[in-house]
């Protein structure tokens, strides 16, 4: 990141995961670096990169599993999402995407497929107290369970105390951003460091 912090940079064809507890502000900084409306339902080329929101998975299948409460729907988003993420990486694509990154196994997987590819993972992490992401989630009207986000809570601690300790396993680099850092920054881009 540039002194004033306003600029990240990546290399060409890095997988970059913006991780987060849920309403930590993920979304919300993707769609303002990017553009997005919360309307797609399929990944977004910009800046360089493919863009993957977990919400343009939830807009692709919203009609197909209309039929299921919301937290059944969770799984196939999940994957959907996922998979996307996969096949960007696969495909050399420099990615920008949305993770909680409460789930480690997921994030060393992602990094794992992005050596294989011949490229890094690098994670910027958006640490917001859990009073700030609970306001998050009332804001965007959709909450996780109080037993859910205590858990999620939990493992971003953890996540967030290893990454100070010297970075994540998989991750090349690790950058953590408080709310008004990540409110300042204006945007990711790929190339030249």
């Amino acid at each position: 990141m540039s002194e004033d912090r306003r600029e990240l940079v990546f290399p060409d064809g890095a997988l970059v995961l913006v991780a987060g507890l849920p309403g930590a502000g993920k979304s919300t900084l993707l769609r303002r670096l990017y553009g997005l409306t919360d309307k797609e339902n399929a990944p977004v080329e910009s800046g360089g990169a493919l863009v993957i929101d977990s919400r343009q998975a939830r807009n692709r299948l919203a009609h197909a599993l209309r039929a299921l409460p919301p937290r059944a729907r969770i799984p196939f988003v999940y994957s959907l999402h996922v998979w996307r993420i996969a096949r960007g990486v696969m495909a050399g694509q420099a990615v920008v995407a949305h993770t909680r990154g409460t789930w480690p196994h997921l994030m060393k997987g992602l990094g794992r497929l992005a050596a294989r590819t011949g490229h890094e993972m690098h994670v910027v992490m958006l640490d917001v107290p859990p009073r700030t992401a609970l306001e998050g989630q009332r804001m965007r009207g959709r909450t996780v369970t109080p037993l859910t986000f205590a858990r999620h809570v939990r493992r971003w601690r953890a996540l967030v105390a290893r990454a100070s300790r010297g970075g994540l396993p998989t991750a090349a680099s690790v950058v953590v951003l408080d709310r008004a850092e990540a409110d300042r920054l204006q945007k990711i881009r790929f190339g030249d460091l």
